[in-house]
C-alpha cells in the first residue's frame, strides 16, 4: 500500500459506512514492512472509540472490507498460499487436486484474466487469433466516450490483475487505485507493481498449465496502488474520484445496484463513469432478484438488461434510477475475447456506456 493513495484518498471504515454514511476514516496503526516505497505489511485501524476494527495490509493489498473476519476466512488459502513452489510440484498439486477444486478454479481464473492482460508481453505467446488486449480495447472505446473527464484521482472498479490501472496512470498521468475482492487477482497486480514480473498458470487443457514468468514495464507506476475493497460499498468519502472505470464487473457482484450507487456516492461532480457489460448472469455471483434484467420477460423491459440499465441512469425515469448519475453515450456489441484453453476460446458482446456524474442543482 501506498501512503500517498492512503493520504489522497482517505479511506472510511466499512463497518462503521454501514450504521453511519459518511463512516469513519482510518489510520495507519502499525507499519510491519515495508519495501521500495510500498506498506507491505502493516494494520489500519478505524479511529471511532466505538468501533476500533482492525484490517490488515498483507502482500502489499490493503484488506477495507465491512465483514474483515469473513473475508478473512473465505480467502485463507489464497491468503496463506505459497508462491515459491517449482513449476512441477504445482502441476502436482493440480494433480491431487483435480478439477473443480479452489485450487484449480484459481488457476482458471488467473489464467484467463493475465492472458487478456498481460500475454503480448509475453515472448512465448503464439501470435494466432484472438489475440489478447479485449479489456484495453473496450476501456479505450469507453474513454472516448467520456471525455472530457475532470482532473483528479481515478478509480478501476474490479480491476482483476490491475492492466486497466497501469494503463489509465499512463493515459492522464493521475492517481489511479484499482480494487477488487479478488485476493489472487490482486495479488498478482500487486506483484507487477512492485516487482515489475508476470507471472500465472497459462493453461493448455485440462488441469494442464504451463508456468509464465516474464517481465512487465510500465510508466506513471509511482500513481498506481491496488487494495481489496467491496465494490457494492466502496469505503471512501463522498466525491473522491474523478472517472471510475469498470470493466465487465456489474454482472458478477451480489447487487448491481448498490454497485452503481456506490460509484455514484465517491464520483465528483462532473466526474465520468465509464463501464462495460455483457450481462451475463449467474446465480452464483448475483442473486436472480438483483440482476439487471435477463428474468421477467413480461416486465415493460421485456427482460432487457441494457434497457433496463438505460433506465437506470436516466434519473427520474425509473423507481429506482441512480440519483445524479446520467447517461451519456453508449455502444454495443464490442467483441471481448475470453481464452478458457488452447482450443477454446468465448466471445463476449459488451456494452459500454459513459455517464456523467450531475449536479442536482443543475436539474431544479
Amino acid at each position: 500500500m501506498r501512503v500517498r493513495h492512503f493520504e489522497s484518498v482517505r479511506p472510511v471504515c466499512p463497518a462503521c459506512r454501514t450504521q453511519d454514511d459518511s463512516g469513519s476514516p482510518l489510520r495507519i496503526a502499525q507499519v510491519v514492512r515495508e519495501e521500495a516505497g510500498h506498506i507491505v505489511e502493516g494494520v489500519l485501524h478505524c479511529q471511532n472509540s466505538n468501533c476500533l476494527r482492525e484490517f490488515p495490509i498483507i502482500d502489499g493489498i490493503p484488506l477495507i472490507v465491512a465483514n474483515i473476519r469473513q473475508y478473512i476466512a473465505d480467502n485463507i488459502l489464497a491468503i496463506c498460499g505459497r508462491r515459491d513452489l517449482g513449476e512441477a510440484i504445482e502441476s502436482m498439486l493440480g494433480d491431487c487436486s483435480g478439477p473443480g477444486s479452489a485450487f484449480d478454479y484459481t488457476r482458471q481464473v488467473l489464467s484467463s484474466y493475465a492472458w487478456d492482460h498481460y500475454a503480448e508481453f509475453d515472448p512465448l505467446e503464439p501470435i494466432s487469433e484472438p489475440r489478447p488486449g479485449s479489456m484495453l480495447r473496450t476501456m479505450q472505446i469507453g474513454l472516448e466516450m467520456a471525455e472530457p473527464v475532470p482532473a483528479g484521482p481515478i478509480i478501476d472498479v474490479g480491476c482483476s490483475v490491475g492492466r486497466a490501472s497501469f494503463a489509465l496512470a499512463e493515459r492522464r498521468g493521475e492517481l489511479v487505485l484499482g480494487v477488487d475482492l479478488s485476493f489472487p487477482m490482486l495479488r498478482m497486480a500487486s506483484e507487477i507493481l512492485r516487482h515489475g514480473i508476470a507471472r500465472y498458470p497459462r493453461r493448455r487443457v485440462g488441469i494442464v498449465y504451463d508456468r509464465r514468468e516474464f517481465p512487465v514495464r510500465f510508466a506513471c507506476l509511482e500513481n498506481v496502488d491496488f487494495w481489496a475493497c467491496d465494490v457494492t460499498a466502496l469505503p471512501f468519502p463522498a466525491g473522491t474520484f474523478s472517472l471510475a472505470v469498470s470493466m465487465n464487473v456489474l454482472d458478477s457482484v451480489a447487487s448491481p445496484h448498490d454497485m452503481l450507487l456506490a460509484i455514484a456516492r465517491t464520483l465528483k461532480t462532473d466526474g465520468k463513469l465509464v463501464l462495460s457489460c455483457p450481462y451475463d448472469w449467474s446465480s452464483g455471483a448475483t442473486p436472480l432478484e438483483a440482476w439487471l434484467g435477463g428474468h421477467s420477460q413480461r416486465s415493460p423491459a421485456a427482460g432487457s438488461s441494457d434497457a433496463l440499465l438505460r433506465s437506470l441512469l436516466r434519473p427520474g425515469t425509473h423507481g429506482s434510477s441512480i440519483k445524479d448519475l446520467a447517461l451519456t453515450a453508449e455502444k454495443d456489441q464490442i467483441p471481448w475475447h475470453v481464452r478458457l484453453h488452447d482450443r477454446s476460446t468465448m466471445t463476449y458482446s459488451s456494452h459500454v456506456i459513459a455517464a456523467t456524474k450531475t449536479n442536482p442543482d443543475s436539474r431544479n
